[in-house]
């Protein structure tokens, strides 16, 4: 049987062209206005960072109220006072992320959220790589940033973004579950970082029009789940 990087050589003229037809034929979507920062909610202040590609700048959504940083911050905001940052920007890999950051903030926090690996995926990053990157990366907010616990999005399944054609989209999401089989049990292995799942869906109806991004209620049903988690952690004590 052929291995995956075997079966993308195979395919590498047609997914190319693939590639090429999708980018010319899919709306470049605009990151979501608004600001990137503020605060609100009452309680034990938490100081939250939003951290990724265009997922998390919130491609797909008119605002960043509807977005995965309002939809989060409104969704904490019921037992703590937020205090909230975006740090994103479409098209970023994981490892382009670290400088993004140092050019963005110099500030501390207590959680960071992460939404990557996406361009990862589409670039057919090695899983190895892409893994010594994530921690890099994690390691980074751990000791600049103060980040006392992170909370990582899974890659979600490229292979039902319905903007991808067959076998496009069949070769991208053998790509994101390999990245996902390496991360999860290396994040198994440490404490300070948790890996999150969420219940996706990814109904073209309720996607952005571009068929790859989430819409607004995919981004609220997002926030939702990373603030169940957050608020869990901190009445456990956890946080």
């Amino acid at each position: 049987m052929l291995t995956d990087r075997a079966q993308q050589l195979l395919l590498s003229p047609v997914l190319a062209a693939q590639a090429v037809q999708v980018i010319l034929r899919t709306p470049r979507l605009p990151e979501a206005a608004g600001p990137r920062s503020g605060e609100t909610g009452q309680g034990p202040p938490l100081r939250l960072l939003i951290l990724g590609d265009s997922s998390a700048a919130g491609v797909g959504a008119a605002t960043q109220q509807d977005a995965l940083s309002g939809q989060l911050a409104a969704a904490l905001a019921s037992e703590v006072r937020v205090t909230w940052r975006v740090v994103a920007q479409t098209g970023l890999t994981t490892a382009r992320i670290p400088a993004l950051l140092a050019s963005s903030t110099q500030d501390r926090f207590d959680v960071a959220v992460t939404a990557l690996g996406v361009n990862d995926t589409t670039r057919l990053r090695h899983p190895a790589r892409w893994l010594r990157e994530t921690q890099s990366l994690h390691a980074v907010l751990r000791a600049d940033h103060g980040v006392r616990r992170s909370y990582v999005t899974a890659v979600p399944p490229l292979d039902r973004f319905p903007a991808l054609p067959y076998p496009l989209n069949a070769v991208l999401g053998r790509q994101s579950r390999a990245l996902m089989a390496v991360l999860e049990p290396a994040l198994a292995r440490v404490t300070d970082v948790q890996l999150l799942r969420p219940d996706w869906g990814l109904d073209p109806a309720k996607m952005a029009a571009d068929g790859f991004h989430p819409g607004p209620e995919i981004y609220r049903r997002w926030g939702m789940f990373v603030a169940q988690n957050i608020l869990q952690d901190l009445r456990s004590g956890v946080l």
